[in-house]
């Protein structure tokens, strides 16, 4: 009589036993270990600043920040407003040009050949040299802040759809121009969709690279916004004030990308049930 294995194996058709897959856990728990992290960098900036391991005035307090957060908050929400504002109009711009330039550079290979190196050399200059001169030639308006958001959204977002586009099934396509179907009828049915994951990803980008183009863009002139309080504290020395508008920065900046992940899963439905299906 055969000896049987161990419980929690089986035999596969080769006849050696193997251990099942570990179950995957749900997704919806993925949430939990970023949390406790998170409290524990708390916790721990908190010890540093109770034994005053760095000085208080250089390192303020968990506790000192929230309180600053609170007593500034409608100062804070009425410049945050103003940011968001310059953020929006900018990635809105930055993303329509990206995608025309990304068209363009798919459709015809002399414009790629023409614009991805120059596009690729503007993403080399320094965002920093590049916003004095904008206040200089725009102004401390809402202009300027708007070009330079162009200018730091639109690569990701060009860079990104034409890879999606220039990753299109080539046999798909030989299909449907087999089948008499236009280049506008390939672009509709098989590119853009087909592109769409590309798009979300670069987008997530574009998102945070807005929120922190329109503070840089303020620190060196303007009158209201994120970046303008930062450098009216930070010259007041009141750091636990410059940390509380960080916190602001990136709780704006995860709203946004929040945006951003609850419309991808509204146009893009099919990949959060393949995502489901894999975990049961």
């Amino acid at each position: 009589m055969a000896a049987r294995g161990p419980k929690n194996e089986y035999a596969d058709s080769t006849g050696r036993s193997a251990r099942p897959a570990r179950s995957v856990r749900p997704a919806r728990h993925a949430w939990v270990w970023p949390i406790v992290t998170l409290i524990a960098i708390i916790l721990a900036w908190q010890l540093v600043s109770t034994a005053e391991l760095v000085p208080s005035f250089m390192l303020p307090s968990p506790v000192k920040v929230a309180a600053a957060l609170v007593s500034e908050f409608p100062l804070l929400l009425a410049h945050s407003r103003v940011t968001i504002v310059e953020s929006a109009a900018g990635l809105a711009l930055g993303v329509l040009i990206g995608f025309g330039f990304a068209v363009l550079m798919d459709r015809f290979d002399g414009a790629y050949r023409a614009l991805y190196p120059l596009i690729v050399i503007s993403q080399t200059i320094p965002t920093v040299a590049i916003a004095p001169l904008l206040v200089l030639w725009f102004g401390y308006g809402l202009l300027p802040k708007v070009v330079l958001i162009i200018i730091v959204t639109f690569f990701p977002m060009t860079v990104s759809m034409l890879s999606g586009f220039r990753e299109a099934d080539p046999e798909t396509i030989d299909l449907l121009r087999s089948m008499g179907a236009s280049r506008a009828q390939i672009f509709r049915h098989v590119k853009f969709p087909g592109a769409l994951g590309s798009f979300f990803s670069a987008l997530r980008i574009c998102v945070s690279y807005a929120v922190v183009g329109a503070v840089i863009s303020e620190w060196l002139g303007g009158f209201e916004g994120l970046g303008v309080y930062m450098t009216r504290v930070k010259s007041a020395f009141a750091f636990d004030k410059m940390f509380a508008v960080i916190v602001v920065i990136s709780v704006v900046s995860l709203i946004l990308m929040g945006i951003v992940s609850l419309a991808e899963r509204r146009l893009m439905p099919w990949t959060h049930i393949k995502e489901r299906t894999s975990e049961t």
